[in-house]
């Protein structure tokens, strides 16, 4: 009889221990979608053409926050076994909870038009294709997607998430290796400062719309149906251990893809103009560095597009199921949410403009989903031995009044300039 050395039985244990953490990623990498879609990039090549590195330190800070919000949501979900809509359902009364539902399912609403929109506009600066036909084909292609969720689960949905976010990183860092930033003006840009009302007003639709309303409602849900809920303490205290792994190294990705989009706009579009739409941006790209970066760009838009229009509809669908108790296909569900966005391409509405107004209807929601949600993270009543710690509450009470602030600011200068 043979006795394996006890190093290499340590070693095992330990290759077992990371194997079992991996497999546990996922959830993150698909609310992760909602930080890098067609409204993300048109801010952040914005600020970068118009301003250089000066705002880097803006999407430094809210990935900080994006990090701490989608954490105490999936959270939520693995130590009560319900996700936020649920809670929220179960103890609203009826008239509120209608209400809540509709304010609810509004963002959701706007924030799935504005996906479908930048998918559309990919395919026109891919294809030539009119926005309208561009947008039709981005709605079926995400329900062929869904469906993928629908009949093998859902983990195949979070591959196949997961295989479009290596795309979106791929199409929107490729430019920085062509023509790569300047080191020292990066690192001056993580130095906070404004130079103008202008300024404070990109950096308020940066930051203010960084937390989406409809991944803090879905992280919730993902979550608990990936793990389910865990009865012993002890497992369920080592699985929200890894699920901030999952939080951490997925906003990390959509972090980075953020910043890289800046820091392309500023190292190779600063001073060019027609920069304030995503089409003059793609063509002020290609000009800059070549047709191919440009295409590889435009693919990274139609990943960015498709991804996040389905996750948005499947946010929906956990809106409604939580607060309504009702439950559609997701299919039939895609159906419906397509048309208000073929509505918009089909009146001739410039899709620039139309991710505007989708950021400014986002940015009434977000008070809705972030504060209860910190109230219930912080509750020992809800969460019992998993409530947030006095750091952790203090942290997500000022991310709030920072977020909903900038929200408000936003809103007040979209209104008034």
């Amino acid at each position: 009889m043979t006795t394996r050395p006890a190093k290499s039985v340590t070693v095992a244990a330990g290759r077992r221990r990371v194997l079992a953490r991996l497999l546990l990623l996922g959830p993150a990498f698909v609310a992760a979608i909602a930080y890098v879609d067609p409204g993300n990039v048109a801010a952040n090549l914005t600020a970068g053409a118009r301003h250089g590195y000066l705002l880097v330190w803006v999407l430094v800070l809210a990935n900080a926050v994006a990090v701490l919000v989608q954490y105490q949501s999936a959270k939520l979900g693995l130590a009560t076994g319900m996700s936020l809509p649920e809670i929220m359902g179960r103890r609203l009364r009826t008239p509120a909870r209608r209400a809540y539902w509709l304010q609810a399912e509004v963002v959701a609403g706007a924030t799935d038009m504005a996906e479908v929109i930048g998918g559309a506009v990919a395919l026109n600066l891919l294809f030539g294709l009119p926005l309208l036909a561009g947008g039709a084909i981005v709605g079926v292609a995400s329900m062929l997607l869904l469906a993928v969720q629908s009949r093998r689960g859902q983990r195949a949905f979070e591959n196949a998430v997961v295989a479009l976010l290596a795309v979106i990183a791929v199409g929107f860092m490729a430019g920085l290796f062509v023509n790569p930033p300047d080191a020292g003006g990066a690192l001056s840009g993580l130095l906070p400062r404004f130079e103008d009302s202008g300024t404070v007003l990109l950096a308020a639709s940066m930051l203010g719309a960084t937390v989406m309303p409809h991944a803090i409602y879905l992280h919730s849900a993902l979550a608990r149906d990936r793990h389910g809920f865990e009865p012993d303490p002890d497992r369920r205290i080592r699985l929200i251990r890894a699920t901030r792994l999952d939080v951490v190294g997925a906003l990390m990705v959509a972090g980075a893809v953020n910043i890289a989009m800046l820091l392309l706009a500023a190292s190779s579009l600063r001073g060019t103009e027609g920069t304030d739409t995503i089409s003059g941006a793609h063509a002020a790209i290609t000009a800059a560095l070549g047709p191919a970066v440009g295409v590889v760009f435009a693919i990274g838009l139609l990943a960015s597009g498709l991804a996040s229009t389905s996750v948005g509809c499947y946010a929906g669908a956990t809106i409604m199921g939580g607060l309504l108790r009702v439950q559609i296909p997701l299919l039939t569900r895609r159906v419906l949410t397509m048309v208000p966005a073929l509505l918009v391409l089909g009146a001739g509405i410039e899709p620039t403009w139309a991710l505007v107004l989708s950021q400014l209807l986002l940015s009434f929601g977000i008070p809705f989903a972030l504060i209860p949600l910190i109230r219930l993270t912080g509750s020992r009543e809800v969460m019992g031995v998993h409530a947030d710690s006095l750091p952790l509450r203090v942290a997500a009470r000022a991310s709030a009044c920072l977020i909903v602030g900038l929200n408000v600011l936003l809103i007040v200068l979209t209104v008034w300039s």
